[in-house]
């Protein structure tokens, strides 16, 4: 019992450092982009991840935690898709509507219980799903503005879906199947994630802004608020990996959905940003059905533990399910429904 309690304890604590340092990250960004002008969120990614792997090294270097040998192919792989995932998702904000955007956002939830339905035998009730159904309602009435569809943004959108849900999922199955910890697989995927934004981030950047990172003049107080936003992301980056791995990619993006509606709300109170009825009645809406989503994940998750004993196997098994408790994509880097130039990655900075 004590285990379980453990066990829980520590996903609590996932959630609560996946919330803070989301919500940290958002406000520094925001600061940075809107106030500072600096509107390169695919290559500041990219520092984010180089400063995340360098900080993890200097950690393992010093006992922290331990490496662990992983099959390189697999790292190299998954590296490469997480970083890519970042450039489609930006140049989906790109190409498309910021509605149209955070439709692409809300698609990852249901293209994700398909995915693991389909490839992974895992089952959903209709309690969970109709919990999730509520969620993204109340989602899109908080967020979702105009729609407007273009070939190629709804070409890109999709690639983002895909691309994403398939990273977290992996994410999830990777530290299980391999037994290894969320800090040995980001140390071990991190300076794939960097050299692919590192390569294609300024491409990116100068597309959607008509701006070169490289011609940007870095003044002292636009260099420190980069360096603050750099060691907050290191958070960010371990906490989504701890997050993914100890619950799911389902509950990692009802999670990312709850820090937007904390971003809405934050964005009101502290930063004065217009602030509306429908705004009110969508966050209501989205925070009802994440209430649910935890109520039916914890009865679940109970029915599924045998009275007096917990097996080392169900316990792996039924972390997947564990509630969303207490805690509020990464919800947003920054404030993507708002201003296109805050846009970042749901799941990795």
């Amino acid at each position: 019992m004590g285990e379980k309690w453990g066990i829980q304890v520590g996903v609590v604590g996932a959630l609560f450092l996946s919330v803070a340092s989301s919500v940290s990250i958002v406000i520094c960004n925001k600061a940075l982009m809107s106030n500072l002008g600096f509107p390169f969120a695919t290559t500041l990614t990219s520092w984010h991840l180089m400063v995340t792997f360098c900080t993890l090294h200097l950690a393992q270097r010093l006992n922290f935690f331990e490496t662990k040998s992983v099959d390189m192919k697999t790292v190299v792989l998954f590296g490469i898709l997480n970083g890519v995932s970042i450039g489609l998702l930006n140049l989906s904000l790109g190409f498309n509507s910021i509605g149209f955007y955070q439709m692409t956002k809300l698609a990852i939830i249901p293209f994700t219980v398909l995915l693991e339905t389909l490839f992974l035998n895992k089952h959903f009730s209709r309690k969970i799903k109709l919990s999730l159904f509520v969620l993204l309602v109340g989602v899109g009435i908080a967020s979702i503005t105009d729609l407007q569809l273009n070939l190629v943004g709804t070409i890109l959108s999709g690639l983002a879906i895909i691309t994403t849900c398939v990273g977290q999922i992996l994410t999830n199955t990777i530290q299980k199947r391999l037994n290894v910890s969320s800090t040995q697989l980001l140390y071990q995927s991190a300076p794939y994630q960097a050299a692919v934004l590192f390569v294609f981030g300024p491409l990116v950047d100068k597309f959607l802004t008509k701006q070169n990172v490289f011609a940007f003049k870095y003044s002292p107080i636009v260099t420190g608020f980069i360096i603050m936003s750099c060691l907050i992301a290191v958070s960010v980056n371990f906490s989504t990996f701890l997050v993914i791995g100890k619950t799911s990619p389902v509950t990692y993006q009802v999670l990312g959905h709850l820090k937007t509606c904390l971003v809405l709300g934050f964005g009101y109170t502290l930063l004065h940003d217009p602030f509306t009825e429908r705004n009110i009645i969508g966050i209501t809406i989205a925070v009802f059905g994440m209430g649910l989503y935890s109520y039916f994940c914890t009865n679940e998750t109970k029915k599924k533990i045998p009275t007096g004993e917990l097996s080392t196997n169900s316990q792996i098994k039924d972390k997947e399910n564990l509630p969303l408790s207490s805690a509020k994509n990464v919800g947003l880097q920054d404030n993507e429904g708002r201003e296109k130039v805050k846009a970042s990655k749901d799941s990795l900075v």
